[in-house]
């Protein structure tokens, strides 16, 4: 049921969002060089790596580890970079990732595959038995903002009480915080 929902979901957006997809990716390829899609790879279910596509924010050339791990990340981003973070349209390609199977609207959000704290304690507690989700219970209760401790315990709170209400709930608490800005450090 949730995979259908997704895909439903997905095609559904993505027929919505054509155009403020194609005026993104003009506007990245148009403000710094190099491709519009950056693709990240990240851990999937069962701790598989996956490619996820994203608007690219960042300058080709920065490392590829979380962005709070970077001395000045500011240093590093395009000159849209911060708003297509801030406003998440950066994440819109990952519809193709939910399309494909690899991510779900709603789940934990997939490690970078050299996060290693976070996937072993994903792992130790089987959130890592999720499919990766968009958005999830840990974006809409901090975001950039929590320890991953506290991210873990988030996930597994889902693990244990997913839903198609919570899933639905999820999803409006994310619509919520985008339109805010909350919770997005860079």
């Amino acid at each position: 049921m949730k995979r259908l929902f997704d895909v439903l979901l997905a095609v559904c957006a993505a027929c919505v969002l054509a155009l403020p997809l194609l005026m993104v990716a003009l506007a990245v390829r148009a403000t710094s060089p190099g491709p519009a899609l950056y693709w990240s790879n990240r851990v999937g279910k069962g701790n598989c790596v996956f490619a996820m596509p994203k608007f690219r924010s960042m300058r080709v050339g920065t490392p590829a580890v979380a962005t709070h791990l970077l001395a000045n990340p500011t240093a590093h981003l395009t000159p849209i970079g911060s708003f297509i973070r801030k406003s998440s349209l950066d994440e819109l390609p990952q519809l193709w990732s939910i399309l494909v199977g690899d991510m779900s609207f709603v789940g934990p959000r997939p490690a970078l595959f050299n996060q290693q704290d976070l996937i072993d304690l994903r792992t130790l507690h089987g959130v890592h038995n999720l499919v990766p989700g968009l958005t999830g219970w840990a974006q809409v209760n901090g975001r950039d903002e929590l320890p991953i401790p506290q991210k873990v315990a988030l996930d597994v709170e889902y693990l244990h009480n997913q839903s198609l209400w919570l899933d639905t709930k999820i999803i409006w608490l994310t619509f919520v915080k985008v339109l805010k800005r909350d919770g997005v450090s860079h």
